[in-house]
């Protein structure tokens, strides 16, 4: 039964980071927004805790100062696993800045609540139609069926993305290989391992305000069908047949399994339905490409979609949305596949990672891959050099 009926110039599903930043940007160019979120409350794991340079520019230039003032400054990243320090960038936040992702939502969530977007909680879209002036959204709550006339629909709803199922979205994708295992856990007193590869797998392990994030891959475990977290006892056991170590006496606060899969849509935009974050690019966590990216869509998105909708954008300009963030997306993809390499593969990668050892040595490459790790080398960047030379132009003539 339909419970009521609703119109909003833009729906967006998925009540993550990126729709929730999007929402936000929406919200500030005074669009009608509804977030419409299968989950009734929001997520508290760390997940993704990660911010770079270019992360942390564009939420200070919103406002976000206090969320950064809480991040923790991480001056070295790795590429592979191969660790380096970041090279000077020249910003007040050069580096990398962890942050547990519930509290970037939280901070994203309060935001676009106090600018006015509607979020829909325990809600989930079941069916869309696409007309030619409008999206028609079923979405299913606990009062029964909604139905939201949209003029545009953004999927911001993850890898496994309805809004891109729905919408038939064509995609290229590479299947998985390999599952690898997380957790946070409490109550352990095991010493940091910064992307160690030991005689049987991989493992990460690092320590912060007692909650110990590890994750671990033992070479060779292929992906199975099982579906959801793991079991912490599994988590433990590939952990110790790994690394030696018993984690077995911890208390785990957040159980993640994932694989290699890698995908991306092969195109952003269709008519009225578009993509952000990854559910138009998706791939395994290795350092936090993938909230930064996402994070990064919905500012380009945001912008334009608020010029389209308020019907004063340039011919072409929602198109540049895909033109612009697919190669962004396509490139980190690469450089994802190439550090799985490095970091999941057996003894034959013993080879290529001394050459990247010899290779990361070099002052001219840590330069380039900083800029790569920062998202500095992208068409951002070139946003925010000309942002910086205005400033510059202006404080001279003052």
């Amino acid at each position: 039964m339909t419970s009521s009926r609703a119109t909003a110039p833009v729906v967006i599903v998925g009540a993550g980071p990126v729709g929730l930043l999007l929402a936000c940007e929406l919200r500030r160019a005074h669009v009608p927004v509804t977030v419409v979120e299968r989950l009734a409350r929001p997520m508290t794991e760390s997940r993704a805790s990660q911010l770079t340079t270019l992360s942390a520019e564009l939420l200070h230039e919103r406002g976000f100062s206090a969320l950064l003032a809480g991040a923790a400054h991480e001056p070295r990243t790795h590429f592979g696993g191969l660790g380096f320090a970041l090279s000077p960038v020249d910003s007040p936040y050069a580096g990398h800045w962890k942050v547990p992702q519930y509290r970037t939502e939280a901070a994203l969530g309060e935001r676009a609540l106090a600018l006015g977007a509607s979020v829909l909680r325990a809600h989930e879209l079941t069916a869309l139609t696409d007309r030619p002036d409008h999206i028609r959204c079923t979405v299913s709550g606990p009062a029964g069926r909604r139905l939201l006339r949209a003029a545009y629909l953004v999927g911001c709803d993850g890898a496994h993305s309805t809004v891109r199922r729905l919408a038939r979205f064509p995609v290229t994708a590479t299947p998985a290989t390999r599952r690898l295992l997380r957790a946070d856990v409490t109550g352990l007193r095991i010493r940091d391992r910064r992307f160690e590869r030991l005689g049987t797998g991989f493992a990460v392990a690092a320590t912060r305000d007692g909650v110990t994030r590890v994750m671990v891959h033992a070479f060779g475990d292929a992906p199975d069908e099982q579906h959801g977290p793991p079991a912490f006892a599994e988590v433990a056991a590939t952990w110790k047949r790994v690394t030696g170590e018993d984690i077995h006496e911890g208390t785990p606060v957040w159980l993640d399994a994932f694989d290699d899969a890698k995908g991306q849509a092969d195109s952003y935009r269709r008519g009225r339905i578009l993509l952000a974050g990854d559910a138009a690019h998706w791939h395994p966590p290795v350092g936090g490409q993938a909230l930064n990216t996402g994070l990064q869509d919905a500012v380009d998105l945001g912008r334009k979609l608020a010029e389209t909708v308020h019907g004063r954008a340039a011919p072409g300009l929602l198109d540049s949305y895909h033109d612009q963030r697919h190669p962004v997306a396509a490139r980190v993809l690469d450089h994802v596949a190439a550090q799985e390499q490095l970091m999941f593969a057996g003894p034959e990668a013993g080879p290529l990672r001394t050459l990247w050892s010899e290779l990361i040595a070099l002052e001219e490459v840590r330069a380039h891959l900083t800029a790569v790790a920062s998202n500095l080398d992208h068409p951002f960047s070139q946003v925010r050099k000309g942002r910086q030379e205005r400033q510059c132009r202006t404080s001279t003539q003052t």
